[in-house]
């Protein structure tokens, strides 16, 4: 039985089939193209002893087809039934569908026209040669046409086989339907329904703690550029852990594709971020972000990795890593650093990310859209300037705010011309003044500290301090509700500012960086990461 919308392949396949000598019933479309091509068909219409009708809507919905296609041969009742009613088995059914989700998804389509492609007896087709996969084999992908020949040459097509195709034939089934209820929902009760389809899933060792469970699914049409579609090359297998902190790590990356940069992910927030002449740099800068944390964190490079780069990371524990690519060398030299490594490949794609995204609460969904740009507008709302040459640190340090968990602040540096480098952040804390105070200033003191030592240079400590700091850049991911902030921005010598804006005391907030001598500028966006 063949009754195909989409005729891609079906002349080959029903010559393949004709050839092995099955005798093949078909109707009105299909009928037509495979007759025209030379292949002897039965119509269905002399099966069934009526003409297709109302328009084709009715020509398959028969007792002599679907009596043909549900009987169980290795039962003597459906047997004698068959027999007695004239009716003969159908073995292949080869059915796909009215093309409804394309006709639904065009521009002010009409209700009737999407109505007459929701298709009834090609879904019955293929719900009943599913059902008797035991017994017969249902083909609902034109892919699949040539494996199914091949076997039928080596005489039967195996159970493996038809299990298989039956189970690609319910979800066919499944999916079509609920295409059909989110759209007439929407057209016909105004109610917007959200079917979501995961697959392989896959039982992992334990949750985010091990008293949990957890599995992972992946999505049909995730985009190549995601941890679900990632390639392991070495290591033990990914943790619950690990792929909520890769998955970040990759859109943190994704933030600055354009540049050679490399992102470090601990606990689900970047703990160093830089951009450099060579990858290395760019690790070796973002590992100076916070040294402590980077051990056993997640790295992301935006480029494929070379040897000098991971070489960088002799005698430093990491969990995983993530590039686009590895040479040779430079795989060869991570899987010998630790059997457990995790090395995934994943390519960088411009064009990858979904529109929206979801989180699941107790008994409800949640779905937004991807938080897409940076600033909305670019206002220096003080009487002090903005200097042009730090509005590419000030795109840094909010472009990397939007991946650290609320409240988060960002302090960045410029390490050398046109680069950049986290040099402190402050995340998830209840109130912003926290962040910077308690966090984002203390760290950045910690780890100037450390580059004082190393770099020595010919000035004071002090004074290496205060110039770094007097350089760096602070982004806010929301408002300053109270001037705290800025006194306790500019106490430690921060003197460029860029926030959202937008607080009822921005007049204050203002007035006070003004009085100690900072730059704000008020960028319209906010970052929050919850």
């Amino acid at each position: 039985m063949i009754s195909v919308s989409d005729k891609t392949g079906i002349v080959d396949f029903a010559t393949g089939l004709s050839q092995l000598g099955f005798e093949i019933i078909s109707t009105g479309g299909t009928s037509k193209v495979l007759t025209d091509a030379g292949i002897k068909v039965t119509d269905v219409s002399e099966v069934t002893g009526f003409p297709e009708m109302m328009e084709g809507r009715v020509k398959t919905l028969h007792p002599k087809i679907h009596g043909g296609i549900l009987a169980l041969r290795d039962n003597p009742f459906h047997v004698k039934e068959a027999n007695k009613g004239g009716i003969d088995f159908i073995d292949i059914v080869a059915v796909n569908l009215y093309p409804f989700e394309m006709t639904a998804a065009k521009e002010n389509v009409a209700l009737e026209d999407a109505i007459e492609n929701i298709d009834i007896g090609g879904p019955a087709l293929m719900r009943a040669a599913a059902k008797n996969y035991r017994h017969v084999t249902v083909v609902t992908d034109p892919l699949d046409y040539p494996d199914i020949l091949t076997e039928l040459e080596g005489d039967e097509i195996s159970l493996e086989t038809r299990e298989a195709l039956a189970v690609k034939a319910f979800r066919r089934s499944a999916d079509y339907d609920s295409s059909i209820d989110q759209y007439l929902s929407r057209r016909l009760v105004g109610e917007e329904i959200l079917r979501m389809k995961f697959v392989e899933g896959t039982v992992l060792r334990y949750g985010e703690n091990w008293h949990q469970s957890a599995s992972f699914y992946r999505e049909p049409d995730a985009s190549l550029t995601s941890i679900a579609k990632a390639r392991q090359l070495h290591g033990k297998m990914l943790s619950y852990n690990n792929y909520v902190d890769a998955d970040n790590a990759l859109n943190t990356i994704l933030e600055f594709r354009d540049e050679i940069s490399v992102a470090i992910v601990k606990h689900n927030n970047p703990c160093g971020l830089a951009t450099g002449k060579t990858l290395r740099e760019a690790l070796a800068r973002a590992w100076d972000g916070d040294p402590i944390s980077a051990f056993g964190s997640i790295i992301c490079m935006s480029r494929k990795a070379d040897l000098e780069t991971v070489e960088f990371l002799k005698g430093r524990f990491v969990e995983l890593i993530i590039a686009p690519g590895y040479y040779d060398d430079a795989l060869d030299f991570l899987r010998n650093k630790s059997k457990d490594l995790r090395i995934l490949e994943v390519p960088i794609d411009k064009n990858s990310s979904r529109e929206n995204t979801c989180r699941y609460i107790e008994g409800g969904l949640l779905v937004q859209t991807k938080n897409r740009g940076v600033f909305k507008k670019w206002d220096v709302v003080t009487e002090h300037p903005f200097p042009d040459d730090k509005k590419k640190l000030a795109e840094f340090s909010m472009a990397l705010c939007k991946h650290i968990k609320s409240n988060s602040v960002v302090i960045a540096m410029e390490h050398s011309k046109g680069y950049y480098q986290m040099l402190a952040m402050g995340a998830g804390q209840p109130n912003r003044v926290d962040s910077i105070k308690k966090l984002a200033v203390t760290k950045a003191m910690e780890n100037l500290k450390l580059m004082y030592e190393k770099e020595k240079p010919g000035v004071s400590e002090d004074e290496f301090i205060e110039g770094v700091m007097g350089d760096c850049v602070l982004a806010s991911d929301a408002f300053f509700p109270f001037d705290d902030s800025i006194i306790h921005s500019a106490g430690n010598n921060i003197r460029y500012i860029v926030s959202p804006g937008g607080s009822i005391r921005d007049k204050e907030v203002i007035a006070t960086a003004n009085r100690l001598g900072v730059s704000l500028v008020f960028t319209g966006m906010r970052h929050f990461l919850h």
